[in-house]
């Protein structure tokens, strides 16, 4: 039986940009356009011409690359109001940005007609019907956007279908429904789309927005009601709460649905697109992404991951490498003892189930994050704990004698110094050293000093510090956790400190990342 095939148009760089603290340059959108063109999405709408500079550059470069899987597509409006189609200067653009396919937005709902517009019922069915037989006329694949299409249509039925069979009449390649407000339930989309695949021959999509959180929940209704289209972005991106997210409706298509989107060889690498445009837009990756978000196969609970190890299926709905994740075992005072056993495994370590070394590290897991300590974003300093117990307290490869951080003010700034006196065997080493804090003061003063023994350390740097205060009533006297990560240019770790003081805190963490970074060594 041959696979129900689904157009996945991707909007993430028109619709998708004009999301809060997005901005692409021209260079990050041809690399998100070859990205998406690599993993097989069939449409990648670049923009609207003449809207800026940036987007008739994005159509020059792009119109001189091929592309293998992706149609490139130019987004604009129909004709204007009182305008010849061939006198706007909008079709000029369009026509001037020389991609195979077009996007044409057009007015669905009446009250968008009459009052924004300020037209007439049917000369808003010519705007429609001109603009698509215009570009029909240029050789151009048409797709129509029907803006508040399930507004206008739960408004007055008819005049909507009109304006649907209006784009049809003229030429369009497909009808796109768009919930423009985000504000239908997946039975109201699904009622509207069963009733323009009814009456149209022409292909039917469905374009939904994230207004309710349902936007990935009303593509999908669309889908299952007849549509064959879907427009969404990557991440989620777009206006107000976003689009419909490609990111869960792929998947959704292939493995929830049995129907055809992207190539199948493509899934495993859906992790990796969507941390790529994350990183693109200079934005960190949402760890609760479904599908794709790091927490998304990240198990917890001590029943939870006592049933996967024994059958992953039971509390996973799918492999996470069938999308290019990975299942992650958390430790926390949550965790039983097969949390400890298979993330000992994970980190290199093998524990007996009934060893004594494995109580006693469940038991001291169990009582640190009771006192205030967080593992699961510093497994740098997990393994350290569980070397320490099953090494029976091993010899450590360096030991902080005294430190002293102060402040001090020239006037106009300040500035943070710090003295730290470090022991590597019989070698003593005493550094001191400056920065924009406390505690980057503190960092460089440490990693100098040991840096004379274990010049590795020089490629070490600290890339993140989270600071977290326990107790919100102790005020000022309150217990502080502080999580670091750090990174040698190629990979990243995490450790974690906890004391009343910030600085004894991040020193712990700041100790724990150091010893990790040596003994990975």
């Amino acid at each position: 039986m041959k696979r129900r095939q689904i157009e996945i148009y991707d909007t993430t760089l028109r619709d998708g940009s004009q999301g809060e603290g997005i901005n692409f340059s021209v260079a990050d959108k041809l690399r998100i356009a070859e990205r998406l063109d690599q993993f097989g999405v069939h449409y990648i709408e670049g923009g609207w011409p003449g809207a800026n500079p940036k987007d008739l550059e994005f159509f020059r470069q792009a119109a001189r690359r091929k592309w293998r899987h992706a149609r490139i597509t130019a987004f604009s409006m129909t004709r204007r109001k009182g305008m010849a189609v061939e006198k706007d200067e909008l079709m000029r653009q369009i026509l001037e940005a020389e991609t195979p396919v077009v996007t044409i937005v057009g007015k669905t709902w009446l009250l968008h007609v009459t009052e924004v517009l300020r037209a007439k019922p049917d000369e808003n069915l010519g705007m429609i019907g001109d603009t698509i037989r215009f570009l029909k006329d240029h050789g151009k694949t048409v797709i129509y956007d029907a803006e508040h299409a399930f507004d206008g249509y739960l408004a007055n039925p008819d005049y909507a279908r009109d304006t649907w069979l209006a784009a049809e009449k003229a030429g369009a390649d497909s009808v796109v429904l768009c919930d423009t407000n985000g504000g239908r339930l997946p039975g109201e989309i699904a009622r509207v789309v069963k009733v323009a695949t009814d009456s149209l021959s022409s292909r039917v999509g469905v374009h939904t927005h994230n207004d309710c959180g349902l936007g990935v929940a009303n593509g999908l209704a669309g889908l299952e009601a007849g549509a064959t289209h879907i427009q969404g972005t990557i991440n989620g991106y777009g206006e107000r709460t976003g689009n419909c997210n490609l990111t869960s409706i792929i998947p959704l298509i292939h493995f929830k649905l049995g129907w055809s989107g992207v190539p199948a060889r493509s899934l495993p690498k859906l992790k990796e697109l969507s941390e790529f445009v994350d990183e693109i837009a200079n934005l960190r990756h949402d760890p609760r992404q479904p599908w794709v978000g790091q927490t998304a196969f990240a198990h917890k609970g001590g029943m939870h991951v006592h049933a996967i190890d024994r059958v992953a299926r039971s509390y996973e709905h799918i492999d996470p490498q069938a999308v290019g994740n990975a299942r992650r075992i958390l430790v926390s005072d949550m965790a039983g003892r097969t949390n400890i056993l298979m993330k000992a495994a994970e980190l290199g370590f093998k524990l007996s189930p009934d060893a004594p070394e494995t109580r006693a590290i469940t038991a001291k897991v169990k009582q640190l994050e009771s006192e205030g300590y967080e593992f699961e974003a510093a497994e740098a300093s997990l393994a350290l704990l569980i070397r320490g117990i099953l090494e029976h307290n091993p010899e450590l490869l360096f030991t902080v004698d005294s430190y002293h951080v102060s402040m001090r003010s020239n006037g106009s700034s300040s500035v943070c110094e710090a003295t730290v006196k470090v022991r590597v065997g019989t070698k003593v080493h005493h550094t001191v050293a400056e920065g924009d804090g406390p505690v980057n003061a503190l960092d460089g003063a440490l990693r100098s000093a040991l840096a004379r023994s274990f010049p590795e350390l020089r490629r070490v740097e600290l890339t993140d510090y989270k600071v977290r205060i326990l107790d919100g009533v102790a005020g000022t006297a309150a217990k502080t956790r502080v999580l670091i990560t750090s990174s040698d240019g190629r990979r990243e770790w995490g450790t974690v400190g906890v004391s009343e003081n910030i600085i004894t805190a991040s020193l712990q963490a700041l100790v724990d990342s150091i010893e990790f970074a040596l003994l990975k060594t």
